[in-house]
């Protein structure tokens, strides 16, 4: 190929571009690019190539035409639309104009302090509905299922048992006081009939008193207060407890004992109950009542009464006083709320003299007993210091007139009659001695 050929301008180029160069410099680009293009080897021309032969092209053979970089000016609006943008902006700022927060912004700390008092808030919130609720459905009435895995609970809480354990015990030691042979099954027979009469008697007095029992904090759990048996399974209970136990009083024992069992249970629910809320006369009437089971003993073991039937009667109605009045002195508010008439309400002044009057009383019967040829002459001299400490505690009740003082005398009640009956038996005159002091006497 000659040079002429490849200096000369060529017309076209079959099938890529047809130049046009004026200047002769300028003109021998197209042959560097088919010489480029020979050289090759048959290898594909790229953008790369074609881009860096425009930038030779650029800043060797044509300076002037090299690119400056000028900022782009902003597009000025025309004055009669400027108008309107500003007035759009302004509704738009109107549209989105942004709300103030009612609260100031929190700090994460204390966004979770208060979030724990949100949460404890809500908590007490429900635990305050969950009592108002529960308080609705107590006071509300509902009926009571009986299971029978609890009957004899609440039978034995109808009963007072513990009452009733009580009376069993004065009958059982009014028995072994009697000066005659000890008969196994005699006692057997006066301590379950005594115990049955008295749960009797218990179980009348709660049927009775369920008004008044409902407004006291000492009372309002009993079973019939709170619907848990049934009025008629109460009497039901009551005269199945009244008819055996009378019955074995009477023909188990003696008939006298009988009577005596019979007449406790009238006195105790149509005289000394009525009377709770009439006089304070029923205190000396329940007095009555708790003297009379070891006088039952008494009787089921001799058939008779003699005078060591009516001194152990009156050792447990002198005790029942100081027992009842330190009691009743702390129930003030209870027994007033449920309308009872007794002396710690509406005599307390009474009250405190007639509980240190009996407790003075339980040493002159002590003394009395070897007099009565009950005992030996050693029962005053031991029991006189337990009865010198209740004597005590007495006379601080009726002096402090406080829930401490009576506190202490009730609570000294409860051992110093077990303790005075046991002293009372050791001290007891055996058979013998008195068979012989009657032979001397005769």
């Amino acid at each position: 190929m000659s040079a002429a050929w490849r200096c000369g301008p060529p017309r076209a180029l079959t099938g890529l571009f047809v130049w046009h160069l004026p200047k002769p410099a300028v003109r021998q680009m197209p042959c560097k690019f088919m010489h480029c293009c020979g050289v090759a080897n048959k290898r594909w021309i790229t953008f790369q190539h074609l881009n860096f032969l425009k930038r030779m092209y650029v800043t060797q053979y044509n300076k002037d035409l090299s690119q400056q970089a000028k900022p782009k000016s902003d597009p000025v609006a025309p004055p009669f639309l400027q108008k309107k943008h500003l007035g759009q902006e302004k509704t738009v700022i109107r549209e989105i104009r942004p709300v103030s927060p009612l609260h100031p912004p929190l700090s994460e700390t204390s966004n979770r302090n208060e979030f724990k008092e949100v949460n404890s808030a809500a908590v007490v919130e429900d635990l305050a509905t969950a009592v108002g609720a529960e308080s609705k459905e107590e006071k509300q009435w509902k009926e009571m299922k009986l299971q029978l895995d609890d009957l004899p609970g609440i039978l034995a809480r109808l009963s007072k048992i513990k009452l009733t354990a009580l009376v069993a015990s004065t009958a059982s030691a009014g028995f072994a006081m009697a000066p005659v042979p000890f008969d196994l099954t005699c006692f057997l027979l006066t301590s379950i009939g005594t115990g049955l009469a008295s749960c009797a008697a218990n179980s009348i007095n709660q049927f009775f008193e369920v008004p008044f029992d409902s407004n006291m904090n000492r009372t309002k759990n009993r079973p019939l207060v709170r619907g848990q048996i049934s009025p008629l399974l109460a009497v039901s209970f009551a005269a199945s407890c009244a008819v055996p136990g009378i019955a074995l009083l009477t023909l188990g024992v003696n008939p006298l004992t009988g009577v005596l069992g019979a007449f406790n249970i009238f006195l105790y629910t149509c005289c000394y109950t009525p009377m709770k809320r009439m006089s304070i006369v029923n205190t000396w009437v329940g007095a009555v009542v708790g003297a009379i089971p070891p006088i039952m003993g008494w009787t089921a073991a001799t058939g008779s009464l003699d005078a060591g039937a009516l001194l152990l009667g009156g050792i447990l109605y002198s005790w029942q006083f100081p027992h009842f009045n330190a009691l009743s002195w702390g129930l003030r508010e209870d027994y007033s709320r449920g309308g009872y008439c007794m002396m710690s309400v509406t005599h307390p002044a009474m009250c405190r003299r007639v509980a240190l009057r009996h407790c003075l009383a339980l040493i002159g019967l002590s003394a009395l007993a070897p007099i009565l040829n009950v005992t030996t002459w050693n029962f005053p001299l031991i029991s006189l210091p337990i009865n010198l400490y209740i004597s005590y505690l007495g006379f601080r009740f009726y002096r402090d007139a406080d829930r401490s003082s009576s506190r202490k005398l009730f609570f000294c009640s409860l051992w110093h009659l077990p303790m005075l009956l046991l002293l009372m038996l050791t001290c007891k005159k055996s058979l013998l001695e008195k068979e012989d002091k009657s032979e001397l006497l005769s």
